[in-house]
């Protein structure tokens, strides 16, 4: 089984609480107007990459958790669910943003995304809304969207799931990437060199 992989960022602090593993998936659905990751809506190849390959990158990693976003998570749940279940054996945590709702998903018949959920310790849902753009929120980006606490490993009283936003910057062979929250709109592949 492989993964179509739009973006990994092997360390960041800005997709979730701690230092993090964050895997941007292709492909989504939904298609939310204003998107901040509209070059990753597509379904097109990507990046084929196997579930235990990105497992031992995130435990190798020296990270807290993963982070799986995208694109849409669960339009690739089988393969998220191997990874989430994986790193979680090893000790890491998994915070997944979806376009869907909690409730959407608790209502789909397929196994894989009862998999995926299951394996899950913090979930943001819902469609992003860009007249609800929310800056004072961290790691949610619209007001209509939730955080939802699915294990015990998190609270929401942790210090690090409140606060501003902020971005990380990055230049990788001529490519220039940003990740964590834009107030403006995109944001992760600004341009190639």
């Amino acid at each position: 089984m492989t993964l179509n992989v739009a973006l990994v960022v092997a360390a960041t602090e800005a997709e979730g609480p701690g230092r993090r593993y964050a895997v941007w998936v292709q492909g989504c659905p939904m298609r939310c107007p204003g998107c901040c990751n509209p070059e990753m809506l597509a379904d097109v190849p990507a990046e084929a990459r196997t579930p235990e390959s990105l497992i031992q990158e995130a435990k190798a990693a020296g990270v807290e958790g993963i982070s799986l976003l995208g694109g849409e998570p669960f339009a690739q749940a089988a393969g998220l669910a191997l990874v989430a279940e994986g790193v979680r054996r090893a000790g890491l945590s998994v915070m997944v943003f979806s376009g869907y709702t909690l409730a959407e998903l608790r209502a789909r018949p397929e196994p894989e995304v009862a998999r995926l959920l299951a394996a899950t310790d913090l979930l943001v849902d819902g469609r992003f809304e860009a007249s609800q753009r929310s800056a004072r929120r961290r790691f949610i980006g619209s007001e209509n969207q939730g955080l939802h606490f699915l294990s015990d490993r998190y609270r929401a009283d942790d210090p690090r799931l409140h606060g501003p936003q902020h971005l990380e910057l990055r230049l990788r062979g001529g490519e220039l990437t940003i990740n964590g929250w834009p107030v403006l709109g995109a944001r992760t592949r600004i341009g190639r060199g």
